[in-house]
């Protein structure tokens, strides 16, 4: 098992606490793993083996498990004294789960640590059952800090590694692996077609699974581009398709709550304010475009533009993409008081003002980058921090 410390040091303040810890995201993206990391500290801890309890409800044997099962089950366990600690995996596979969460929370000398591959763990019935007992802890896909550490190189050979890390993506499971390209992918179409069928087609009755198929499709061909409903249908249309605004929403918000794709939103910095329209998708990790469509140069910008959207939210951004009259700035980063402003491309111009000069037109004093793959990109223009991703991906402050 390799160690990922920045989700045990994310957990850490909350053990034993009167908190339910709950890690979220998409399929494989090592939520259990990292459950199984938190299991081995709170040995270290001097935890007794059988004071800690561990389920997993995407198993077979959890199959048609109702809430009502789930409490009768762990009740059973939790016969005897002394504190127990709960790790309870895929949870949103038992409808009700957070009323036996609550319940035991409430009745039980219970330390207790959830997963889930559906952003409903943090919905209304959350609010409702859990309000102020539990702390989310996004999960992701491997950062490229990450990707290193898991294929047992060191910072000298970033750049390299990069090229790899953005032709394979973060799945752990490829990080571990030496796959080639084509079996990479393979993997990848698996937990593709897993979120597709059992997360989203099953859970919510999609009887077209092709025309749904279809508009998936063209999301992920548009990643890193603004597009409405309303595009999507007339798109559809133009093939002789015929869907509704309506389904067209459901189908995208689906989609975020499996963790396949995150919205972002477009921030006016004129007018202070956050755009409700033509917000951008980016995608859980980069490789499910290419396991759908293959690797083609002609990719790099959006999925570089992906990669840095993924490690701001690692590190606790709230990311827009930013709008000034008629230009674009590619990511404005919110943290508490923070903010930082991103252009990321894939080579540098000669004349880097084509780059910079957005950023210049933003007038106040907190970072401003251009981040991009350039072998040469390293410097300095007018206040504005021009970047390599590797080095940038690897700063521990920005």
């Amino acid at each position: 098992m390799i160690l990922r410390p920045d989700y045990i040091r994310a957990i850490s303040p909350f053990i034993d606490t009167h908190l339910v810890k709950i890690l979220s995201g998409v399929r494989r993206c090592g939520k259990s793993t990292i459950l199984s990391m938190v299991e081995q500290l709170l040995l270290e801890r001097g935890v007794r083996q059988e004071n800690i309890i561990r389920r997993n409800y995407s198993d077979i044997a959890y199959d048609d498990f109702t809430a009502k099962d789930m409490y009768a089950d762990l009740k059973k366990a939790l016969a005897g004294n002394g504190k127990w600690y709960l790790l309870l995996d895929e949870l949103q596979e038992v409808t009700g789960w957070e009323k036996v969460v609550n319940s035991l929370l409430e009745k039980e000398a219970v330390d207790i640590y959830v997963t889930g591959s559906n952003s409903k763990l943090m919905s209304s019935e959350i609010a409702t059952y859990l309000t102020g007992r539990y702390v989310s802890i996004p999960v992701y896909t491997l950062s490229f800090k990450e990707f290193l550490e898991f294929k047992g190189k060191t910072q000298d050979d970033k750049r390299a590694v990069f090229d790899e890390y953005l032709l394979y993506g973060g799945f752990p499971i490829i990080g571990i692996s030496n796959f080639d390209t084509s079996s990479a992918y393979q993997v990848v179409e698996g937990i593709y077609a897993a979120v597709i069928t059992r997360d989203i087609s099953k859970r919510h009755k999609i009887r077209n699974k092709d025309l749904f198929d279809r508009v998936v499709k063209f999301i992920v061909e548009n990643v890193g581009k603004t597009f409405s409903a309303n595009s999507v249908r007339n798109f559809l249309k133009s093939e002789g398709r015929a869907v509704s605004i309506e389904s067209v929403y459901n189908y995208i918000k689906w989609l975020s709550e499996a963790f396949i794709i995150y919205p972002c939103q477009r921030y006016d910095l004129q007018g202070k304010a956050i755009l409700k329209t033509q917000e951008k998708y980016y995608l859980s990790d980069i490789s499910l475009k290419y396991s759908q469509m293959g690797f083609n140069r002609k990719m790099l910008s959006a999925m570089l533009e992906n990669i840095v959207y993924l490690e701001m939210r690692r590190r606790n951004y709230e990311v827009y993409i930013g709008k000034l009259g008629d230009k674009e700035i590619d990511f404005i980063g919110v943290r508490r008081d923070e903010r930082l402003y991103i252009q990321v491309c894939d080579q540098l111009p000669e004349d880097s003002s084509r780059e910079t000069e957005n950023l210049m037109n933003i007038k106040d004093h907190y970072h401003k980058y251009v981040v991009c793959r350039d072998p040469l990109a390293i410097g300095n223009d007018n206040g504005i921090e021009i970047v390599h991703i590797a080095a940038f991906l690897l700063a521990e402050n920005w």
